[in-house]
């Protein structure tokens, strides 16, 4: 049986995030790397015997970057990758923690194909409908608003296949702290959220989106999370 954890609005996880790497002068890639790692563990875990073929769909920030962290752990373990990102490869930054995961990525010499429109979001979703699993990189607790193009076509089209899905952090297009969905929003088996688990996943359709949760220890320093509920509770906070 998982531990109980509270949980967190997405300003808090921000703060907890916030504090580790400022205060505490944990390397934001230390966090990305155990996030990475601990969700392809749980992924490993959760594959069906003789699943070998898995998509990692990766969008611009740090969702993204764990999403490779995540390609790079399951390559290493002998699994088939198949690797997209709305990214512009000709923009990758090694200096950033998202950009080095990239960068190693295409190092290893894994194909990571560009999305950017209508046209490469039908090329993907056909590439797709042989694969074992889609790993959800695409958006993370910091997206805000209506989910905007070429997202939600790709999400809408990850939903229509057989696969099913692992979300990384929080399903793509939902509402970490409501639990609403954001117009398009990914239909996940199991979502592996990192540090403490979000408010959203118990409210509105947040159970619906989520499936099965598994919270990934990311090495968030103990002393950072009780600060943060303490303040919480202080302030007339939900803790969850």
């Amino acid at each position: 049986m998982e531990e109980t954890h509270p949980h967190v609005t997405a300003d808090e996880i921000r703060e907890m995030d916030r504090m580790a790497i400022q205060d505490f002068g944990v390397p934001g890639a230390s966090l990305m790397e155990n996030a990475g790692a601990g969700a392809a563990a749980w992924i490993r875990r959760t594959l069906p015997e003789g699943a070998r073929k898995i998509a990692v769909l990766a969008g611009k920030g740090n969702n993204g970057g764990d999403g490779y962290v995540v390609a790079r752990h399951l390559m290493n373990r002998g699994f088939e990758i198949f690797c997209a990102t709305t990214g512009d490869l000709d923009e990758v930054d090694p200096a950033t923690d998202a950009g080095g995961n990239l960068f190693t990525l295409l190092k290893m010499e894994l194909l990571v194909r560009e999305i950017r429109g209508d046209e490469d979001v039908a090329t993907i979703l056909d590439a797709l409908a042989g694969v074992d699993l889609v790993v959800d990189g695409l958006l993370g607790t910091g997206a805000r608003g209506r989910v905007r193009e070429p997202y939600a076509a790709l999400i809408e089209g990850v939903n229509r296949l057989e696969a099913p899905v692992f979300a990384l952090d929080v399903p793509s297009g939902l509402d970490a702290d409501t639990g609403e969905v954001r117009g398009a929003c990914i239909r996940a088996a199991h979502t592996a959220t990192f540090a403490l688990p979000k408010i959203g996943f118990t409210r509105n359709r947040g159970p619906e989106m989520c499936g099965e949760v598994h919270v990934v220890d990311i090495g968030m320093p103990r002393v950072i999370v009780d600060r943060v509920l303490a303040r919480m509770r202080d302030g007339g906070g939900e803790a969850g």
